[in-house]
């Protein structure tokens, strides 16, 4: 029972991520995508990603798309075709199909490493193995099956409800079983459009600058290179999803936009301003850019975009508590 709720676990896995894909309003998944295929915009970040491209070329690509998706939607059903036929080979064949399609996702995809090795050891469940050691106890399959029966069924009736009937105020996270029957694998959609990176130039005590963002002297405006414009990769020591957009809007009840930009005060005071109890490296103030450029055909990306998310000024406790105006003490190069 378990073995076969697993399964069908991964069955809606694949069939919403091909879905999804396939029912994208913008039919970045189709072979007609316009402008570029989503399949383009996502593995132009890696060195493996350049080497396919110079291997399948552009027209390559825009073919190889859509096949990513039907694979998606029928690669899990035509496992089960062959588990119902008893065709070993056809299960077999289809697991190696998908493997190294997830191996290729690793390989050409940024951030993916450890998702596509986690998919590939799911179809272990669907390999049919021989027991070389036979059971000295016969196991009785009807012993669990209602114990079984009676958590599973449930749970997916429950997903079921969730994904398709429930309100919209029924989806809240602040409901407990929004956290646990939400189950949509949809992911990678759309077309990238655009690649985001970010900076922080921050003038210390000592009137030098760094980048409070990266915690680096070096100060880089352009697009950071292979590894992915993005903030996980890219930037060492932060988190990909860094709400920095959360707390800029004039009202802010919740507060969580000064404790973000405070908490980046404290971190550097804490970890260089005050270190030996010397206090030149203390950071006086900082502003926190967003950088974009859009995707452009044959691998380039356009000008880049500047835009001063955040400025802020240190306290003397080392934390952030002066938001200043966008514009304040700017150069034209972004710095303080």
């Amino acid at each position: 029972m378990a073995t076969l709720a697993l399964k069908l676990q991964i069955l809606w896995i694949y069939i919403d991520a091909g879905v999804g894909k396939y029912s994208d309003p913008l039919g970045g998944w189709t072979y007609h995508a316009d402008p570029l295929p989503a399949l383009d915009t996502y593995v132009r970040h890696t060195l493996g990603g350049q080497y396919l491209y110079a291997i399948l070329g552009s027209h390559g690509l825009r073919l190889l798309t859509p096949t990513v998706v039907w694979a998606e939607i029928g690669c899990v059903p035509m496992a089960f075709w062959g588990l119902i036929m008893g065709w070993d080979g056809l299960v077999k064949c289809v697991a190696a199909l998908m493997v190294s399609l997830h191996l290729g996702i690793a390989i050409t995809l940024r951030n993916t490493v450890l998702l596509s090795l986690v998919a590939c050891s799911s179809w272990m469940v669907f390999l049919p193995f021989a027991s070389s050691t036979p059971t000295t106890k016969p196991y009785v399959y009807g012993r669990h099956l209602k114990r079984n029966a009676f958590l599973i069924i449930p749970f997916v009736a429950g997903s079921i409800w969730f994904e398709t009937m429930s309100d919209q105020c029924d989806q809240s996270m602040e409901h407990i079983w929004s956290t646990m029957l939400h189950n949509r694998w949809n992911v990678f959609v759309g077309a990238e459009e655009y690649v985001t990176w970010e900076i922080a130039p921050g003038r210390l005590r000592d009137g030098s600058i760094v980048d409070v963002w990266s915690q680096s002297e070096d100060i880089a405006w352009d697009m950071p290179g292979t590894g992915s414009p993005c903030t996980s990769t890219a930037r060492g020591g932060r988190w990909r999803s860094f709400p920095y957009l959360a707390g800029i809007e004039e009202r802010d009840p919740t507060g969580a936009g000064e404790a973000l930009w405070g908490y980046l005060c404290r971190q550097w005071n804490s970890e260089y301003g005050y270190a030996h109890n010397d206090t030149s490296k203390e950071l006086i103030r900082y502003n926190f850019f967003m950088l974009q450029a859009d995707v452009l055909p044959e691998m380039a990306f356009s000008a880049t975009r500047k835009r001063l998310i955040y400025s802020m000024e240190c306290g003397e406790d080392g934390g952030g508590i002066t938001k200043k105006d966008s514009q304040h003490n700017l150069k034209n190069d972004g710095e303080l």
